[in-house]
């Protein structure tokens, strides 16, 4: 593990480049596949922007050219000073990335090389193993061994009864899978322990974590693989925290367009046992009689009617609609996202109204349930699909939120970590699928990580800055450029920065004899009620008009393989457990 910025920061962002290496290989053409390696290099673009903002800031502001404004900070200091000496505390690592003439940011990038095997983990076999065997966990290793074989025969390498649309694998999904779990895990171990020089109860000690892995993981239940989700990272996580760092309360705010099913089928089943062992044991001390028990609150913000709730099936919808918070030992809350008129109309009446619940039930969840004694711990799911930015064949029931979102959201997110965890809170990356989404999403994100709360940060993400960053994405890749006009400061920095992170990695290729005749999937189609015919239910991503670094990345690359049309979801085998496991 090698890090490019000083261990000092306040937020570690872990990148796990073998997360590359997770690859569509059934066909040449990937026109239409939206879950894809070059995600990664996305939220490091915007990572990147974020940082190469930060330190003009940090410029600006020891210069006191700029104004601030109040609430600035964290503790609301409207001191320029302040501001600046808060982002001075951490310093980038020199002898990694070419100076800036101030480079004081509170952050650092971790570019981890952690892995977990599936078989042999305590944290994987709490969320998905088998009490008879790891049944699971050895067919799905298995499904990769073979996925070449498969394939090459003209078969599937996702077995037939599952989403074969929305899964797929290759020989490297299983290094993608297994490092992106121990990437969360790695997380998890960074903000309980210390690292540094700094004592662990340093307030510069880093317990802000963000991960970038791939693929994602809230659809997928204790067996259920689902959108494009094989294990869920965020729960493997949350068990690793209990079992190794005794963690009792787990917060988990997810804010994916799509609801997190399978999240909240485990977080359903963990709530059971305890409250199981709660009942069999009342007559006992308190502490016998919850010890080492998990409680897990799964609170989602997210479009009802897209996936997997977009084909009306009861029990899917009804999933993604329970609020519960008590009984049976559940804590559980769903938000539906709602259409908007305006930024003002989306923060004073959705954002301070109905959204901000789940925060205010996640507090109430700890309070409740005995208070935080160093116990409790606050995930984000972050998926930047509901962005305003995204694909309009992924929103397009027009649920979005305004870019802004997830600098207000992370924010208060924060706040929460700091009132109930200790300020311990690890976001993990989930959907977000166009450039521009994962690159305006991530810097909103970081930034607000850092507290930095000065109206230029809104510029940021801002259309015309994005098309800055694209513009100039494209040059480093060798586009064609119509002027020769220098880039600001702070793009050629990000340029820069992007390079530093980047170091030459790129998604392996792999070889696989694909037949003659691609496997075509059928669309997904829905019944017209009034003509009775079958019409498209959802149009792919190659229809909405690319980004420029899309088209760039399209023209370069000689091994671009081919998507299927998006298919039928099945359901998940469990949605809410309410009962002792079926057998196996």
């Amino acid at each position: 593990m090698s890090s490019h910025f000083s261990n000092s920061a306040i937020l570690s962002v872990f990148v796990q480049d073998v997360c590359l290496n997770h690859q569509y290989i059934r066909s040449r053409d990937l026109s239409a596949i939206v879950e894809r390696p070059e995600r990664v290099r996305a939220v490091k673009a915007g990572l990147a922007v974020a940082l190469s903002r930060l330190e003009e800031l940090s410029v600006a502001l020891k210069r006191k050219t700029l104004p601030v404004p109040t609430n600035a900070l964290n503790n609301d200091s409207s001191n320029p000073d302040d501001l600046a000496k808060a982002l001075d505390q951490m310093t980038l690592d020199a002898s990694t990335a070419p100076p800036l003439e101030s480079e004081g940011i509170p952050v650092r990038i971790v570019d981890s090389t952690a892995s977990v095997n599936i078989l042999n983990d305590a944290a994987v076999k709490f969320i998905h193993g088998d009490i008879d065997g790891d049944v699971y966990l050895e067919k799905l290793k298995d499904w990769v061994a073979n996925s070449v074989d498969k394939i090459s025969k003209g078969e599937s390498e996702i077995p037939l009864h599952l989403p074969q649309g929305d899964l797929y694998l290759c020989p490297g999904s299983l290094d993608a899978i297994q490092g992106a779990l121990g990437t969360v895990c790695e997380a998890v171990d960074s903000v309980f322990t210390n690292t540094g020089h700094h004592s662990q109860s340093s307030a510069n000690s880093p317990k802000q974590a963000f991960c970038v892995v791939r693929p994602p993981g809230h659809h997928c239940g204790e067996d259920t693989p689902c959108g494009f989700c094989f294990v869920n990272n965020v729960a493997v996580a949350a068990a690793h925290a209990h079992l190794k760092h005794n963690v009792r309360k787990v917060v988990i705010l997810d804010i994916d367009l799509h609801h997190g099913n399978g999240t909240q089928a485990i977080a359903w089943a963990i709530n059971e046992e305890y409250h199981r062992k709660t009942l069999e044991f009342e007559s006992k001390p308190a502490d016998e009689r919850v010890e080492n028990s998990l409680q897990i609150y799964y609170g989602s913000l997210h479009d009802v009617l897209s996936f997997p709730c977009e084909d009306g099936k009861a029990e899917l919808v009804q999933a993604a609609s329970v609020s519960i918070h008590g009984p049976h030992g559940q804590h559980i809350e769903n938000i539906h996202l709602e259409k908007y008129t305006s930024p003002e109309d989306f923060f004073e009446r959705l954002y301070e109204g109905p959204y901000k619940k789940l925060l205010t039930k996640a507090e109430q969840f700890v309070n409740e349930t005995g208070g935080s004694n160093g116990d409790t711990l606050v995930f984000i799911s972050c998926g930047f699909d509901a962005c305003e930015h995204e694909y309009e064949s992924m929103s397009r029931h027009g649920r979005t939120v305004p870019v802004e979102f997830y600098h207000r959201f992370t924010r208060d997110a924060c706040a929460l970590a700091n009132r109930i965890a200790g300020g311990r809170i690890i976001s993990v990356l989930e959907g977000g699928y166009s450039d521009r989404a994962l690159i305006s999403g991530t810097i909103a994100h970081i930034v607000g990580f850092t507290g930095v709360e000065a109206h230029v940060s809104r510029d940021w993400w801002k259309p015309d800055a994005l098309d800055e960053v694209e513009k100039g994405l494209k040059k480093r890749r060798g586009g064609r450029q119509s002027n020769t006009t220098p880039l600001p400061a702070w793009l050629d920095r990000t340029i820069t920065l992007l390079g530093t992170m980047e170091g030459g990695k790129s998604a392996p290729k792999y070889s696989c004899p694909v037949p003659a005749r691609s496997m075509k999937l059928r669309e997904r189609k829905q019944e017209d009620g009034a003509s009775g015919k079958s019409t498209p239910r959802e149009t792919s991503p190659d229809k909405h008009e690319p980004s420029p670094v899309v088209k760039a990345e399209a023209k370069e690359a000689t091994t671009k393989q081919e998507n299927q049309a998006t298919v039928a979801k099945k359901l998940p085998r469990v949605i809410l457990k309410v009962g002792p496991p079926p057998s196996k």
